[in-house]
């Protein structure tokens, strides 16, 4: 069941005071493998990310996993409750970070939907930042 999709991703990014909003219209691909639902892009330099490939793999339990590969790589897991360390490639190399997630919520079914996820980074125990992001997912009228 790939599909060709049209993604809506608007990410909110909160460090002390500042806040930055980021939204992006893009297409991809959309599937579903072993119950997860996959949805795949094209960074731009909208994002920072340009020349990479990002995979979001929505688990039915909940959980999150954002696989970045290409000129930049990381590996996200956001699960409500739960604090994870992870790769995360901020340009000048690699790092582990913390990744605690505060909130997941999705519509997504076989034919697109939404996705909501909340989460906090942090680095060495740090608060480094909080985040939103919002995914839409619709089928492309090809």
């Amino acid at each position: 069941m790939k599909k060709d999709v049209l993604i809506n991703i608007k990410g909110i990014y909160r460090a002390d005071e500042d806040q930055d909003v980021v939204e992006i219209f893009t297409t991809g691909e959309y599937y579903k493998k072993d119950g997860d639902y996959y949805i795949c892009y094209e960074e731009s330099e909208a994002t920072g990310f340009e020349g990479s490939h990002t995979t979001l793999r929505v688990e039915r339990e909940g959980r999150v996993t954002m696989q970045r590969a290409g000129s930049t790589q990381s590996h996200l897991v956001v699960e409500q409750g739960v604090r994870h360390h992870c790769q995360y490639d901020i340009g000048y190399g690699d790092m582990m970070i913390g990744v605690c997630g505060s909130g997941v919520k999705s519509t997504l079914d076989d034919t697109g939907g939404k996705l909501w996820i909340k989460y906090s980074l942090d680095i060495n125990s740090i608060l480094a930042s909080e985040n939103e992001m919002y995914v839409s997912v619709k089928e492309s009228a090809n």
